[in-house]
């Protein structure tokens, strides 16, 4: 890459959406034969994955909105897939568990889901992968930590960029 073709923080970003629309429509395609959405498939595979939780446990993992995340739990319970208990020494705390269907439904949709992102992502090393992953941590924490001081104002932003 030649000196004159910078990459500035805009053209970056642009770059970053159009990746996360493209692989987020194969997330959504992979799953749709468990006739899952993405915000239920979230929900149960972070039950498969770490355990029984509780709503706001999962909420924190997934990063999904608190009306989103109780409409899924909603949906999830319907069809049969999660069950709701009640915490050991907290009956009112209500701990979300995966049910036998749950379970199998949601294993089967990760292998596939697993398999569709990994042939999109063929077009990179494992090396590339590494990397690429370890930058983008770096930007999404120090982002994170630039929103927090700011509190989504624009203190301290230079103009002259």
């Amino acid at each position: 890459m030649s000196a004159s073709s910078r990459v500035d923080a805009p053209g970056l970003w642009i770059v970053l959406m159009r990746c996360f629309h493209a692989l987020s429509k194969i997330a959504e395609r992979s799953i749709q034969d468990a006739g899952l959405g993405l915000t239920d498939f979230v929900a149960l595979e972070a039950l498969l994955h770490k355990g029984p939780q509780t709503i706001t446990e999962i909420q924190s993992r997934v990063l999904l909105a608190s009306g989103s995340m109780t409409a899924a739990v909603d949906r999830l319970e319907k069809k049969g897939l999660i069950r709701r208990t009640s915490r050991a020494g907290d009956r009112r705390v209500k701990v979300l568990k995966l049910t036998p269907t749950g379970k199998r439904i949601v294993e089967a949709a990760f292998r596939r889901h697993a398999a569709e992102l990994e042939s999109a992502m063929t077009v990179l090393s494992p090396t590339e992968k590494h990397e690429l992953r370890a930058s983008l941590k770096k930007l999404g924490l120090f982002a994170a930590g630039i929103g927090a001081k700011d509190n989504g104002t624009n203190k301290g932003r230079n103009d002259e960029q």
